[in-house]
């Protein structure tokens, strides 16, 4: 398989060296800098980018009819405009806030506790994420990904990282130099604490499903997510 990498920081460094010991091709490693030239020589791309960066790197995959897998988070509020792109072209893309195997394990994880704890409502969530100091984006596209499937099964109508009113989840946010990432949901009542919490030790795990990702995606076409992927649906 020949991969483009758009972004060539150090999740695609890391996503390099699984792809190779995968026995994949990389054709291209894009920086903020580089032009699209050798694009269509892949045959599926793989963007961990910057938030300004991703858009324009998963529509120039779509208009050239390559498979996208994309990593970058904090671009969201132009996803549906992807979706649609994709969909006019016939393409194949899938965005994950998180596409280690782990954390996908997690998200069910939390949907089913959620569901659980929705009768409790004795019981308070809140949330914490830590990340390295490098990251551009807060709270993490994992951290929203978790808030939002917490909202669709309770009475939390959004989420805050400061000041949350009832209605709202709060989401503490630190920044800790050479940290991977590290998710926490808590639900706390007067007599107990109940916590699940996701630690990851390296990158490997991200870089490793977004390989994966980009393996399974090769002659599909549609809007996939990491579910269908892992087959969790």
């Amino acid at each position: 398989m020949k991969i483009a990498l758009l972004g060539y920081g150090k999740m695609g460094k890391v996503i390099e060296r699984i792809a190779l010991q995968r026995g994949h091709e990389i054709v291209l490693r894009k920086s903020s800098s580089d032009t699209f030239e050798d694009l269509h020589k892949a045959d599926v791309a793989i963007d961990f980018s910057i938030p300004d960066a991703a858009v324009a790197n998963i529509s120039a995959c779509l208009e050239q009819g390559i498979p996208v897998i994309s990593g970058t988070t904090g671009w969201l509020e132009n996803y549906h405009e992807m979706v649609k792109l994709c969909e006019e072209k016939k393409g194949a893309f899938i965005y994950g806030s998180n596409f280690s195997l782990g954390v996908n394990i997690f998200f069910e994880l939390n949907d089913h506790l959620a569901k659980m704890m929705s009768k409790f409502n004795q019981y308070k969530v809140e949330m914490e994420e830590i990340h390295h100091t490098q990251k551009l984006d807060a709270p993490s596209g994992t951290a929203i990904t978790l808030a939002n499937r917490i909202i669709e099964n309770s009475d939390y109508s959004s989420w805050a990282l400061e000041n949350a009113k009832n209605d709202e989840l709060l989401i503490n946010v630190k920044r800790i130099e050479n940290v991977p990432g590290t998710h926490s949901v808590f639900y706390n009542s007067e007599v107990d604490t109940i916590e699940i919490k996701h630690t990851a030790h390296n990158r490997d795990g991200f870089a490793l499903g977004s390989v994966i990702a980009a393996e399974w995606i090769i002659g599909k076409q549609g809007v996939f997510t990491m579910k269908d992927v892992l087959e969790l649906n």
